[in-house]
């Protein structure tokens, strides 16, 4: 009768074990999901930036300093290694700031607005950003449902073991904290 309590217990236990180990590596493979996400929209957009910089070069021959910049991001975001989330995100905040420069240009030339091309580019690219904040948000949530098992008990003990370690959020740069300064002068 003994040995039979005693392989129920072990039974249990194994299958305790197995799940939250499972638990741990669904959770794991969700949040690196969820970073392909950004990954997938960020490629998008350097994708369209190269068009985008064409269609609105004839308009702007002078803004030659905001395309040459848009492109330089675009290079940098492609160079950084996968691993490196935050640089990444970094990156793609300062090409985010660039676009809306160029965005901005549609309003100091009509033409451009008029553009057909130029318009659907930048509706494509809003689009794209709204996509790339959207999966930042799944990301960070994800990042934190996984820290989450990593901090609970009993599967914090699972994850010590297998050496699980936290994953970090995606923070916004301090300078994207501040409130806009509006005026009506």
């Amino acid at each position: 009768m003994a040995l039979i309590v005693l392989v129920v217990i072990v039974l249990l236990l194994a299958v305790v074990y197995i799940t939250l180990y499972n638990g741990l590596q669904k959770a794991k493979v969700y949040t690196e999901e969820s970073w392909s996400q950004i990954d997938v929209q960020l490629k998008r957009r350097n994708d369209l930036i190269p068009n985008l910089v064409e269609t609105t070069k004839g308009y702007a021959k002078h803004e030659k300093e905001t395309f040459a910049e848009v492109v330089k991001l675009r290079n940098q975001l492609v160079e950084i290694p996968d691993g490196d989330h935050q640089a990444k995100m970094e990156v793609s905040n300062q090409l985010s700031d660039t676009l809306r420069s160029i965005f901005a240009l549609s309003e100091s030339y009509p033409d451009l607005k008029a553009n057909q091309e130029f318009t659907k580019l930048m509706e494509e690219l809003t689009n794209t950003e709204n996509k790339i904040a959207y999966s930042r948000q799944l990301f960070n949530s994800s990042a934190a449902a996984f820290n989450q098992k990593l901090l609970t008990f009993p599967s914090n003990l699972i994850a010590k073991i297998h050496h699980f370690t936290k994953v970090d959020y995606l923070s916004v740069p301090e300078e994207q904290k501040e409130a806009p300064k509006v005026s009506f002068d």
